[in-house]
């Protein structure tokens, strides 16, 4: 009675999961005050079984969750807080990463082919080779033709996996995106889990219509996938399951989304023109919303569902520009080169010359994505000169990140006619300050850093919180809570603006020297 007496009471709390490339956590967060009470983290293993092959293992992405909601849960208890207080798990995932698994033993029957791997570059030419007038955007999914989405990789296994294949003629094969494999094992696996995908993640396959929200029998015909192998496909915030083991059993599923879509709710990007960017251990994603119309770009940008927050609530769409390695730069610079130790280190380094003294660094380490969607593209360090050293290099590495997110920026500009006017940034890079204040430089507009830096799995709390049947956080603006952030203004008079600008052609130039190069 006195343990349990002196528990602090803090009313209902909502978990998340946050599946990524490079990491698993689990998050509880206040549902009244979207206050973070305690996390847990574990690091996750890739491999690299042959050049532009990038997996992981399905085993070790679902222990990492169990581990990380049983550390948490040891964590809250030590504060004394009742973890039977957490009313609703969400869960938020690293898009596009396929898996394959038989629904009677319940085993995967390769590992996660992970979004960044090229080993399908192959087939995505054939396929575009068949189109005409070799249209990358032929199928009118919203996305172009391209290595990054799951159809092409499940076309890959089913063609180079015989255990795959067998499974698919046996009709035990089940496949999904990492959100379906972890709703899949938490719920029952094979004894009864629920095989559901949300609408986010479904638009990121290339098999799923984004006007009528459901798989398409046409493109599931043209990449010759049965559909019985698909998972079903629901909103965003509903009850999927409940949780059949581990220290949270019996708490229901309520809330999935993409990383990048569950960061815009968590950012409360609920107006249309609200504008993210989130710059990730991998990879810069900039969303520009636009509520129930897609838009369809015609800059390279990509269309996708942003979120659908309830079973009978309307779609919300997106803008989407995607650019494969943005941190991963810092880890290249640090385990590749080892010019560095640390990532704080990076900005010290950049910090300590201010310019990159005309070197410009294309990191197309995976090709090139939005606008450009060639994945031949291989990285390019030019401009070199006998007084170029490791701190230019360094300053050279975060302009690449810049300048990649105001290409993508100007294509959207240009889409939708209407100039952004500032700029919300989330993810690991906005440590960096000297990347923030950079970033608003480049750009010409504020960007605009929230203090709270978990907006990813935020969004997914939010969105299982809201949900049917959960209903324990409103999502109506007069009840979020207030965001605090800090603003970075540019810091650049008009001739220097020029010089942005010429450095932005220079680095343009560059990045479409390292495609015509490959090809």
């Amino acid at each position: 009675m006195a343990a349990s007496s002196s528990r602090v009471m803090l009313g209902p709390l909502v978990a998340a999961i946050d599946q990524g490339t490079s990491s698993t956590r689990f998050l509880v967060f206040n549902a009244k005050t979207a206050e973070l009470l305690s996390h847990h983290q574990v690091e996750i293993n890739q491999s690299f079984p042959k050049e532009g092959w990038v997996e992981e293992d399905p085993k070790e992405i679902l222990q990492s969750v169990y581990e990380c909601m049983e550390r948490t849960c040891e964590k809250l208890t030590q504060l004394n807080v009742d973890i039977s207080n957490i009313k609703a798990i969400g869960v938020t995932n690293q898009r596009e990463t396929t898996l394959v698994w038989d629904k009677e033993t319940g085993e995967p029957l390769y590992n996660a082919i992970v979004w960044l791997d090229l080993r399908t570059q192959s087939t995505v030419e054939r396929l575009i080779n068949k189109t005409p007038g070799r249209n990358k955007n032929h199928l009118k999914t919203g996305l172009p033709i391209s290595t990054y989405f799951s159809a092409v990789k499940l076309r890959w296994l089913m063609d180079n996996v015989d255990e795959v294949a067998e499974a698919v003629l046996t009709h035990r094969a089940m496949f999904g995106t990492v959100d379906s494999w972890l709703i899949w094992c938490l719920t029952g696996g094979k004894s009864g889990g629920v095989h559901c995908t949300d609408v986010t993640n479904a638009s990121r396959t290339m098999l799923f219509n984004i006007h009528t929200l459901d798989w398409d029998p046409e493109l599931c015909k043209y990449f010759d996938i049965p559909m019985e192998i698909l998972p079903k496909v629901r909103s965003s915030s509903e009850i999927y399951g409940l949780m059949k083991s581990g220290c949270l059993s019996g708490i229901p599923i309520s809330g999935c989304l993409g990383d990048q879509s569950a960061a815009l709710v968590g950012q409360m990007c609920f107006q249309e023109g609200q504008t993210a960017c989130l710059l990730k251990v991998v990879l810069i994603y900039l969303f520009n919303c636009y509520l129930l119309q897609p838009v369809m770009s015609e800059h390279g940008l990509l269309t996708t569902v942003a979120y659908k927050l309830g079973r009978d609530k309307p779609a919300c769409y997106a803008l989407e520009g995607s650019v494969a390695i943005a941190g991963a730069v810092v880890r290249w610079l640090k385990d590749n080169l080892g010019i560095i130790q640390t990532s704080t280190e990076l900005e010290k380094l950049a910090a300590s010359v201010g310019t990159s003294y005309g070197c410009y660094f294309v990191p197309a380490f995976s090709g090139l994505y939005a606008p450009y969607w060639e994945p031949s593209a291989r990285g390019i360090i030019c401009g070199l000169t006998q007084f170029t050293n490791k701190s230019h290099l360094a300053f050279a590495a975060l302009e690449a990140v810049c300048f990649q997110t105001r290409e993508i920026l100007d294509a959207m500009n240009q889409d939708s006619g209407i100039p952004l006017t500032q700029l919300q940034v989330d993810g690991g890079m906005t440590s960096n300050r000297l990347l923030m204040q950079l970033q608003a430089d480049i750009l010409c507009i504020p960007v605009v850093k929230p203090s709270m830096p978990e907006t990813t799995a935020l969004g997914a709390a939010m969105a299982a919180g809201a949900a049917e049947g959960v209903s324990v956080w409103s999502l109506r603006p007069e009840d979020l809570s207030e965001v605090t952030s800090e603003k970075f203004e540019p810091q650049i008079n008009p001739e220097g603006k020029g010089h942005v600008n010429a450095n932005q052609m220079g680095w343009r130039i560059t990045a479409e020297c390292s495609g015509s190069h490959a090809g």
